[in-house]
């Protein structure tokens, strides 16, 4: 029993660190392609980075089926042609995770390089740097305390992340079966002290989370 919590913990935690860490290069890419863009484009982007945060787990849930499922117009693809079958895998929990941390991450670095002195990217362009150069030498320094805030919202997240999990990864033990889904299944079924020992284990690692978080920008406020 042991091991298969400790399976949970590790499964969890793999979800969140492997999608905090494509999140954020996802989020970095996006502000810096959009940046130069028509605000049309830009809002429509937007719309679709920031739409998880307006609909609830299920529908978001049955959205991601929708697109991702063996009848879907990716899903169904990916199933024909690579014999890929995204739903009921822990893949599908790293996607989703993704998707419901995307809108936090985004908007992050969107306010950080917001909050940038243009002149920082005159003088680079001046010196001869391709925009790039710019982005990697000059913009993701300055705003490396957004950035590490954001990764610490999204790894937050995509730890408590359960709706859009279910719906799309299920509630299999030992396969896809996370940290929230085996404290619904435990309290389904009765199992107060393994709903308790995760309810434990979440509430230790979302305080440390948030321990980071208002650390960040204490350290922050304190170099002001």
């Amino acid at each position: 029993m042991l091991s298969e919590n400790i399976q949970v913990i590790l499964l969890t935690l793999k979800i969140a660190t492997i999608s905090t860490f494509l999140v954020t290069i996802v989020s970095i890419l996006l502000v810096w392609v959009l940046e130069n863009k028509s605000s049309k484009i830009k809002n429509i982007v937007e719309m679709l980075v920031n739409i998880s945060l307006f609909l609830s787990p299920s529908v978001l849930g049955y959205i991601l089926i929708l697109i991702l499922g063996k009848r879907g117009f990716i899903g169904s693809i990916l199933y024909k042609y690579f014999d890929i079958s995204v739903i009921f895998s822990w893949w599908a929990g790293i996607i989703t995770a993704f998707i419901v941390s995307l809108p936090l991450m985004y908007n992050s670095i969107k306010t950080g390089i917001a909050s940038l002195d243009i002149s920082y990217f005159e003088a680079g362009r001046e010196m001869g740097a391709s925009e790039f150069q710019i982005l990697r030498l000059i913009t993701i320094p300055l705003i490396s305390k957004n950035i590490l805030a954001g990764m610490v919202l999204s790894f937050g997240r995509a730890m408590g992340e359960f709706g859009a999990t279910l719906m799309l990864a299920g509630n299999i033990p030992r396969k896809t079966q996370t940290i929230s889904m085996a404290i619904y299944s435990a309290s389904e079924s009765g199992d107060t002290t393994t709903a308790n020992f995760f309810l434990c284990v979440i509430l230790i690692i979302s305080f440390l989370v948030m321990i980071a978080y208002n650390y960040l920008f204490l350290k922050e406020r304190k170099n002001k």
